[in-house]
C-alpha cells in the first residue's frame, strides 16, 4: 500500500508539472492570436465622411543622420497626396525624439514643405514618444483648435493597432495606409508586420490600461 501511494503521489505531481509545462507553452501562442485576431477585426474608421478637419501623420524615426527614412517618405507623400485631394486643410505631424536626437514630427514637416505644403498648414506635435501619445498629443491640438475629424495615416502594419487607440478618443476619424514608395520600403512593411502584432499584444495587456489621455490637459 505504501509503494502504490508514493507511486501515485509521483504520477500526480507528474501530471501536474506536464498540465503546467502545456499551460506555459501555449500560453504565448494563445495570446498572439489573440492579439492576430483582434488585428484583424480593428476598426478602421467610425465616419463614413470623406472630408475632415485634419490628416494626422503618424511619427517614425528617421535614420541616425536625421534623413528621412523610406517610411517617412511615404507616410508624409500620401499626407500630401491627400492634402491636394481636398481630404483636410491641413496636416498634423506627430512625433518627438522617441529613437534618436531628431524629432519625427520635425523632418516630416521638412518633407512635406518641400512638396508644396505651406508652413500654415502645417501643425507639428514634437513630444510624442509612442502611437498612444501620437493619438493623444494629436487629439489634444485638434480640442484646442476646435477641430472634431481627422483622416489618420500610417503604414498599412500600423494602421490596426491606431484604429484600436483612436476609437477611445471623442474624435470622427478613419484610416488612411501609406502604400510603400520602393522596394526597400517594402521589405520594411514586411518586417513590420509581426513587429506589430507584439506591439498590439502589449496594447492589449498593458499599455491601455496604464497609459491615459487626459484631453483637459495642455497640448504644449
Amino acid at each position: 500500500m505504501t509503494i502504490t501511494h508514493k507511486r501515485g503521489s509521483r504520477n500526480v505531481r507528474y501530471s501536474h508539472r506536464r498540465h503546467l509545462f502545456l499551460f506555459l507553452f501555449l500560453l504565448p501562442i494563445l495570446l498572439l492570436l489573440w492579439a492576430f485576431l483582434v488585428r484583424q477585426f480593428a476598426p478602421t474608421q467610425n465616419t463614413t465622411a470623406t472630408h475632415f478637419d485634419a490628416i494626422i501623420v503618424l511619427g517614425t524615426p528617421a535614420d541616425d543622420d536625421g534623413n528621412p527614412t523610406p517610411t517617412q517618405l511615404s507616410r508624409v507623400t500620401e499626407a500630401v497626396q491627400e492634402y491636394q485631394r481636398g481630404v483636410a486643410p491641413r496636416l498634423i505631424l506627430t512625433g518627438g525624439a522617441a529613437h534618436n536626437q531628431f524629432v519625427e514630427a520635425e523632418v516630416m514637416a521638412r518633407i512635406a514643405q518641400s512638396q508644396g505644403i505651406p508652413a500654415s498648414a502645417l501643425f507639428i506635435e514634437p513630444k510624442a514618444r509612442d502611437t498612444m501619445q501620437n493619438a493623444c498629443y494629436s487629439a489634444l491640438i485638434m480640442r484646442l483648435h476646435g477641430w472634431r475629424s481627422a483622416e489618420i495615416i500610417s503604414n498599412q502594419s500600423h494602421l490596426p493597432r491606431a484604429g484600436l487607440i483612436f476609437n477611445s478618443l471623442p474624435l470622427s476619424w478613419r484610416t488612411h495606409a501609406a502604400p510603400p514608395l520602393t522596394p526597400e520600403a517594402s521589405a520594411i512593411e514586411s518586417v513590420a508586420h509581426p513587429v506589430e502584432v507584439l506591439k498590439t499584444l502589449h496594447y492589449l495587456l498593458l499599455s491601455r490600461w496604464s497609459e491615459q489621455c487626459n484631453l483637459e490637459g495642455p497640448a504644449s
